[in-house]
């Protein structure tokens, strides 16, 4: 690990500030994910500006949902009873995607920003678009078992890591983001970017930009929501696939769904396609089955992970069947 300068900034302002005037600077919280990277030389920011005891704390209830501090742990998000009784698809997430050690640690904010889990970016002697761009995927001739089916590109084809982020997909989640003289929010979809021709950017957060808290809106069918994931092993491995979803049946038929799905794509991916496949229709394994096929037609599987496209479709299929069943 390289030599860095540390700020503890008393405000938000400031913290933009250093941030802005120091183009080699990077935002620190929990550091779960920062300092692993700093560690084996895939960062080496010149200044670590600290935002972890800034007020962006705060679980609170509020016209438009619920408003979720950039700075609370997971740990606090996912037993939160709010989110427990009203949203368990991300409580399940979150309980999913680390050890209670790291989700003491993990903020709200850091895990959306989590970086990919490839080998080959970890790898600071092989060539990463992502790390280095221009220099080539080093994934596309090499161990591809973990890596995208959905959304990739000649340039990327890593998978985000999140599991927290793919409820929130299927919660229509919106990123509240500060500026130094303006704030915004931006639609979880749109706040992440498909690799294209530049990998190396996996947000459309602009410089120096600090994410404040997360919008969960208001959402009566997500009580009726899960989480799957579907992993090598039993205890805290990244997902090979994993589905978030939320279901509400009226009149024997389906009313309205979400569905997003993690381990397959850049970014968490929002299930557009099978979610128009299955309103209107008599929840059945076979017409999940048949909506999983949809949305997968467009997979393109690399060399060794063909088997995702298939366990996708039973995972969509198990976790929709799991929440017919809970509504009976």
């Amino acid at each position: 690990m390289r030599e860095f300068a540390f700020e503890r900034p008393s405000d938000v302002r400031q913290a933009i500030e250093l941030l802005e005037e120091h183009p080699e600077a990077a935002y620190l919280a929990g550091g779960t994910n920062l300092v692993d990277h700093m560690k084996l030389g895939v960062r080496s920011p010149k200044l670590l500006v600290d935002v972890g005891r800034l007020p962006l704390g705060g679980i609170d209830e509020r016209k438009g949902g619920i408003r979720v501090g950039a700075g609370v742990r997971n740990s606090q998000l996912a037993a939160h009873p709010v989110i427990r009784e009203r949203y368990p698809v991300l409580a399940r997430a979150l309980l999913a995607g680390a050890s209670p050690q790291l989700r003491n640690l993990a903020t709200t904010a850091g895990n959306l920003l989590q970086r990919t889990r490839c080998v080959y970016f970890h790898d600071v002697t092989t060539p990463c678009n992502k790390r280095d761009p221009g220099s080539g995927c080093s994934a596309h001739h090499g161990h591809t078992r973990y890596h995208a089916i959905l959304g990739a590109s000649e340039h990327c084809i890593a998978v985000h890591p999140s599991d927290m982020a793919v409820a929130m997909m299927a919660l229509d989640a919106r990123v509240e983001v500060q500026r130094r003289d303006a704030r915004r929010e931006i639609a979880l979809e749109d706040f992440y970017r498909a690799p294209g021709d530049s990998p190396e950017y996996d947000t459309t957060l602009e410089r120096g930009e600090l994410i404040t808290a997360v919008v969960l809106p208001v959402l009566p069918m997500a009580r009726n929501s899960t989480y799957l994931k579907v992993r090598d092993r039993a205890s805290y491995a990244f997902a090979l696939v994993s589905v978030a979803a939320a279901l509400e049946i009226r009149d024997g038929r389906i009313e309205e769904v979400r569905i997003a799905l993690g381990g397959v794509a850049h970014k968490p991916w929002r299930a557009r396609r099978a979610e128009r496949a299955l309103r209107g229709v008599a929840p059945s394994r076979d017409a999940f089955l048949a909506a999983a096929a949809a949305e997968l037609a467009v997979a393109k599987p690399q060399r060794d992970n063909a088997f995702k496209v298939r366990m996708a479709r039973n995972a969509i299929a198990a976790t929709l069947g799991q929440l017919t069943q809970e509504v009976r």
